[in-house]
């Protein structure tokens, strides 16, 4: 779970693996491991999940904490455009540190219509550059269960 502080990370986590939503917000220190088995058919994929706390201008994702990722969700708060760029910066420090590796960008607090400011051509220009997002809410629910799934068949 990879993107700048407050865009849903631990909320996404926490209701894909415990079904659960709180409003309150406690920001992560560090990292926060969580585990959740997938099944895909015949096929079960167990993913642990790495919860780790948002890149801000003063902290940057320590390369040690993604080594050896099968995989990753790159979370943007749909109510702040900005954290669309720290998502990307995130991809791009991706690619170069530890390769490319299948990923989903996710527009998190789809549910917050009247705040929305993602503009459509900021997700068109995404699937121009072949890069897969999904509208998500951890508070509702909607997408949250689909993301994860899409990312367990990227990665098998």
């Amino acid at each position: 779970m990879l993107g700048t502080y407050g865009v849903g990370k631990t909320s996404l986590v926490r209701h894909f693996v415990q079904s659960i939503f709180d409003d309150s917000y406690l920001s992560t220190i560090g990292v926060k491991i969580d585990r959740k088995t997938v099944h895909l058919g015949e096929v079960e994929v167990t993913m642990v999940l790495w919860d780790i706390a948002g890149e801000e201008d003063f902290f940057q994702i320590p390369t040690s904490y993604v080594k050896g990722a099968a995989g990753y969700l790159l979370v943007v708060d749909g109510t702040r455009p900005e954290t669309l760029q720290v998502a990307l910066d995130v991809k791009e420090r991706m690619d170069r540190e530890v390769g490319e590796l299948p990923f989903l960008i996710l527009f998190n607090k789809a549910d917050l219509t009247e705040e929305w400011k993602v503009a459509e051509e900021d997700t068109r220009a995404l699937g121009e550059k072949q890069f897969h997002w999904l509208s998500t809410s951890a508070k509702s629910g909607m997408n949250v269960e689909a993301a994860f799934v899409e990312l367990a068949k990227r990665m098998i």
